[in-house]
């Protein structure tokens, strides 16, 4: 893998994570609780989701 395809992936994978943190933030707190969900922890579940 090359420099540029690692700094890709890097900038991809932000991508994704700043997306699911806002996604689990702005969920409604009906379906947060109905998916067992703290949403404060919504940094830590995208950072577990997107870089394992």
């Amino acid at each position: 893998m090359t420099l540029i395809d690692t700094i890709r992936q890097t900038i991809a994978k932000r991508a994704v994570y700043s997306r699911t943190k806002h996604e689990i933030e702005q969920m409604p707190l009906d379906v947060a609780l109905d998916l067992d969900i703290d949403r404060a922890d919504a940094a830590r579940i995208a950072r577990s989701a997107v870089y394992g």
